[in-house]
């Protein structure tokens, strides 16, 4: 006798639960899961705006922190922008791989180097600056002025 196909979704809703202890408990409701998904719409919007530009959201903060501080050392660089040396690193090798940004000696210390904007770099910096008020405002846009400033508010609070 042939064995007819079953598809899964339907050998899914013919499983029965073992013992369901999870009681109120919706994991969609759950903080994790509604940030994830409200970081989700972010990058899907960050990448659709920022496209043009070949900029990751790391890369972009990355560039913007160098421009806003003039010089600055990987490993400040590093805490300023919430990335662990590793991913700093990777960062930083690709900005300067692009000539958006040069690593000099500290003229303060010739132990250590510092990095800075290229001409190139502040250029692109300044498009992306424009492109990422445009993201912000996309990824805000679902709510009311007020809810903004409370829900800007509210994560700061938890970070």
């Amino acid at each position: 006798m042939a064995r007819q196909a079953v598809s899964p979704r339907a050998r899914a809703e013919t499983i029965a639960p073992l013992g369901n202890d999870l009681g109120d408990y919706v994991v969609e409701a759950q903080v994790g899961f509604l940030l994830r998904r409200a970081h989700q719409r972010h990058v899907a919007l960050f990448q659709d705006l920022m496209g043009a530009r070949d900029l990751t959201p790391t890369q972009f903060t990355a560039l913007i922190k160098i421009v806003e501080r003039g010089a600055v050392t990987q490993n400040l660089l590093g805490r300023f922008t919430a990335m662990d040396p590793a991913t700093i690193q990777g960062v930083v090798r690709r900005l300067l791989a692009r000539d958006l940004i040069r690593r000099d000696a500290d003229p303060a210390d010739r132990r250590t180097h510092v990095l800075r904007a290229t001409a190139t770099g502040l250029e692109l910096a300044g498009q992306a600056v424009a492109c990422a008020r445009r993201i912000t405002e996309a990824t805000l846009a679902p709510l009311a002025p007020a809810e903004r400033a409370l829900f800007l508010a509210l994560l700061r609070k938890l970070v």
